[in-house]
């Protein structure tokens, strides 16, 4: 089970795959609307009109008997996927991870970059009541109460919501506390969806205003939802869809395989390579997914001198990386988060191995004979396959690296604050929110201990800049400096995999996880 975005495992016990198959039974759950496979180009889409009706079953790893539908707690995938099917938000990411209008018609900065005019469409919740402004202060001001732990309230740091205010039915200004270029990307923030004024209990019977409305729910074994036809983008193609819970990669795949579910969320290389092309299933590849790093900590020995960290930019074989640790699904990284995604500086050179160069930096740096343990765990995969070699590598540049097993529970928590150099995986987000979240010096999630006040001022720089072009101008600069002597050593980059039945069509194969178009069932159909 992971988080949406930084991969940290829930605290629920696993399900077995038993409990899912009792859940889940092929006679209980026989399924409408289904015929032959149609014409498919590979990769989960059909060239043919879509088709309505059916009900489509697609499994996740869930996160036990205390799941919820309240979408401002939604953490595992499972929680996401659900949420954006009854829910929406006023923005969302598109492929490039750039933000694109949802229920947010159109918005428009003042020439200070600190008041932001927000125009909303015209949809309903599933109980025909509008859409207002009412409704997003209260669902922002909700996320924001200091006494609850919601997902989105850091994203909304920025907004003043007691002087944010509704301005007519659907429109409203936000007043920021301080100039903020990159506001869409607050109002497409994880967890960011819109309830109706006052709702407070979301799992007897929530109501949204997204594509799917609720029908039932099991906390850890289904949920069922019908198609919404008010749906502002217009009805879903599916009659329902229904979310089942499969804690094991295993147990989904059978459970695709056994003709049990349509969809399959989060397959691993191997399983991929063994299907792919074989004709029972669908593998579809959302490239870009997951960037896979070392993190080492810049505040402490030995990764406080720059040049050692340098030299390990260098030991890096970056292809041997993505290869044995992914089984080749991915792609080589650069030492920079995001690549692919909006304000990527892909103009840098792509960093190749060198041993003598790195010995000779370790030399200068007086770290010839330099030992250190590498911190990794079963939490994510390919991280202890990336640390075993890894440390082979290392051992060509004349350093040994000790690998030490963490705990699965506690990895992500262990690794922030402790150790020097560990494994690191995030999910897509936008670089800005990268370079806010976890590289500024007061970033909660600041792993690699980046504290640098004129890279800070870089940022706010940026964020004062009203032309795009200009602002990605400073993006560069920031990124140069991070490829040059940052923590990050961002080796390769995960495809996100998941399997599909062949009469499933429809599912975005250019969408990376955590985007608009990922886990988004309103625009799939059977044949």
């Amino acid at each position: 089970m992971h988080d949406a975005t930084t991969d940290r495992p829930s605290s629920f016990p696993e399900l077995r795959r038993r409990g899912f198959l009792a859940a889940t039974g092929v006679g209980a759950l026989a399924l409408a609307g289904c015929g032959g496979p149609g014409t498919d180009d590979g990769a989960g889409r059909d060239g043919g009109s879509p088709t309505k009706g059916g009900r489509l079953r697609a499994a996740f790893a869930g996160g036990g008997a205390s799941e919820t539908l309240d979408p401002h707690l939604a953490n595992l995938f499972a929680d996401v996927a659900r949420a954006k099917a009854l829910f929406d938000k006023l923005a969302d990411y598109g492929a490039d991870l750039s933000a694109v209008p949802r229920l947010a018609e159109r918005w428009e900065p003042n020439k200070a970059l600190d008041r932001w005019q927000i125009t909303l469409r015209k949809a309903v919740f599933h109980d025909g009541s509008p859409v207002t402004a009412k409704d997003v202060l209260y669902s922002y001001r909700r996320i924001a109460d200091p006494k609850q732990a919601f997902r989105a309230k850091a994203s909304l740091e920025p907004i003043d919501l007691d002087a944010s205010r509704a301005t007519g039915e659907r429109s409203l200004e936000f007043v920021l506390k301080r100039p903020t270029a990159e506001f869409p990307n607050v109002l497409a923030a994880f967890g960011a969806y819109i309830v109706p004024e006052g709702a407070t209990d979301f799992d007897e019977k929530p109501v949204g205003s997204g594509p799917f409305r609720f029908v039932s729910f099991t906390p850890g074994r289904s949920a069922v939802f019908r198609r919404h036809d008010a749906y502002w983008e217009g009805a879903p193609h599916l009659d329902e869809i229904e979310f089942v819970v499969a804690n094991e990669e295993s147990a989904r795949v059978n459970a695709l395989l056994g003709g049990q579910v349509e969809y399959a969320h989060e397959l691993n290389p191997t399983t991929a390579r063994a299907h792919e092309g074989k004709g029972r299933i669908e593998i579809v590849r959302l490239r870009g997914s997951a960037m896979q790093a070392f993190c080492m900590k810049t505040d402490r020995p030995p990764f406080d001198d720059p040049r050692v960290r340098q030299a390990f930019f260098l030991i890096a074989d970056r292809r041997e990386l993505v290869d044995g640790a992914l089984s080749g699904a991915g792609e080589v990284g650069n030492d920079l988060f995001g690549k692919g995604y909006e304000y990527y500086a892909d103009g840098l050179p792509q960093r190749e191995q060198d041993l003598d160069r790195a010995r000779s930096l370790l030399k200068r740096a007086g770290a010839e004979d330099l030992k250190v343990t590498l911190d990794t765990s079963a939490v994510a995969a390919g991280f202890t396959e990336a640390a075993g070699i890894f440390r082979d590598q290392a051992k060509k540049a004349g350093v040994t690296v000790e690998v030490r097993m963490g705990s699965k529970d506690s990895y992500w928590s262990d690794i922030l604050d402790n150790g020097a150099l560990c494994c690191y995986r995030s999910g897509a987000m936008p670089i800005e929110a990268h370079i806010s979240q976890r590289l500024l010096t007061d970033s909660t999630t600041n792993a690699t201990k980046w504290r640098h006040k004129d890279f800070d001022a870089l940022y706010q720089q940026a964020q004062s800049i009203r032309a795009k072009a200009e602002r990605a101008a400073v993006y560069e600069r920031m990124q140069r400096r991070l490829y040059t002597e940052g923590g990050f050593l961002v080796w390769g980059f995960a495809d996100w995999i998941i399997g599909t039945a062949r009469n499933v069509k429809g599912v975005d194969a250019k969408a990376p996880a955590n985007t608009l178009d990922w886990a988004r069932f309103d625009t799939v159909w059977l044949t």
